[in-house]
Parts: structure tokens; sequence; C-alpha cells
């Protein structure tokens, strides 16, 4: 059975672009250099030509999984019920006084510089199925944290 990967659409989107990005200029681009490191003769000592397999090598295996994830995933709506958190849910929290703002996605898509934390996340768990006016303690190896929950949207 293949894993699912949780994407909301905007994610779905981004990697099939890095795919395309891939495959017609970063793969075509390495051949090239492959080549050019090739017609310098001695392959055994030659560092350019091991530099360009190496990046031949992540390239194609980049193109793997990409393939793999667009293949098994799973897309991610904002459920069309804002009282409860779910995948795909922004919420509103107030954390030390301050409000941020965190929306639940995959974790193939987090990234908590942009407020995107994974349903995986000490977090992210947390949030999940709770409801605005619930108060989440979330123990994180800085220490415990308390997350009003304020809004959903």
């Amino acid at each position: 059975m293949s894993k699912k990967y949780l994407l909301t659409p905007e994610g779905l989107s981004k990697l099939n672009e890095e795919l395309k990005h891939l495959i017609e200029v970063k793969r075509k681009e390495v051949i090239e250099r492959i080549r050019e490191a090739a017609a310098h003769g001695d392959l055994s000592e030659n560092a350019d030509y091991a530099q360009a397999r190496e990046e031949q090598s992540f390239i194609e295996g980049r193109i793997q999984e990409i393939e793999e994830m667009v293949k098994n995933a799973e897309i991610i709506t904002a459920s069309t019920q804002h009282n409860i958190i779910s995948i795909g849910s922004t919420a509103v929290v107030k954390v030390a006084g301050k409000e941020q703002k965190y929306t639940i996605v995959g974790s193939n898509e987090a990234n908590p510089s942009e407020g995107k934390i994974s349903n995986e996340s000490l977090v992210g768990k947390s949030l999940l199925g709770k409801r605005v006016g619930d108060k989440v303690s979330v123990t994180t190896p800085a220490g415990e944290t308390i997350y009003e929950i304020t809004a959903i949207q």
C-alpha cells in the first residue's frame, strides 16, 4: 500500500512546477555538464565529472520523490465547518499574549516561517479537533506552552 501525501492544491501546484523545472531545465543542464567534463579525458581524476554525476543523482532522486508524492497525493481543503480545526484550517491562537496564525498542512508542505505547520507536529496534532475558546497545552523541548484558540478560518 502506497503512502498518502497530504497536500493542499497550492502545494500540489508547487510540486508540479518543481518537477517540470527539474525535468526540462536542471536535467538537461547536468547532462550537458557531464558531456563537457567527459570530453576532458581521464574520468578517474576529473572533479567536474564526479560533481556533475553526483548532482545528476540528486536530481533524479528528487524527480522520483516528487513523482511519488504527486501520484499518491491526497488533496486537502479546509473544512466547511469553521468551528473545528482540521487539516487545511487556519487557527488563530494567542500564545503568551501574542496572536499568531497557523495553517495546518501535511508534513511535506510544512513551513513554520510562513505559518504552515504539519499535522504531525506537536502543535499541529494538539490543535486538530479543537474549537474556538479551547486552550491547548503543548509540551516541547523548550517547555510547556499554552495556546488559546481565538478563531478558525
